[in-house]
């Protein structure tokens, strides 16, 4: 790494529950399959706060998308960015398509998701370590 230091990037986004809801409302499976994955829309299902859920996981893209720092354009997808729970609930990324590739031409290293809800939002902050030396 030359000595150089790793630079962290950050990403934070702020999702009302409402927005969801309505999204859901007025467009249904289209908005449901475009945003969400697969594995995203059975876990909300199987869960009894299933907005609450869904918004955290649209912040967490969201926030990805601002980390990165592209936007939704150029070939990238919302469901090129999955968030799942781990083994003791803590979110989890994958990335895959356009988003990983620009991760990767980005240099991002390691990337930390965290997010969280109040009775009517949901806030997600997503954070990577770049390496210098991309």
């Amino acid at each position: 790494m030359n000595g150089k230091p790793n630079r962290i990037a950050h990403g934070i986004d702020l999702v009302d529950f409402a927005r969801i809801e309505s999204m859901l409302r007025d467009h249904g499976d289209r908005f449901r399959d475009r945003v969400f994955t697969p594995r995203e829309q059975a876990d909300a299902d199987k869960r009894k706060n299933r907005i609450e859920l869904l918004a955290g996981r649209f912040a967490a893209k969201e926030a990805v998308m601002k980390l990165i720092g592209t936007g939704w354009r150029a070939g990238v997808a919302w469901t090129d960015i999955e968030v799942t729970n781990g083994p003791l609930g803590e979110p989890q990324l994958t990335l895959k398509g356009e988003v990983k590739r620009l991760a990767e031409q980005l240099g991002f290293i390691d990337m930390a998701l965290s997010i969280t809800h109040t009775a009517d939002f949901a806030i997600a902050s997503a954070v990577a370590l770049r390496n210098e030396d991309e």
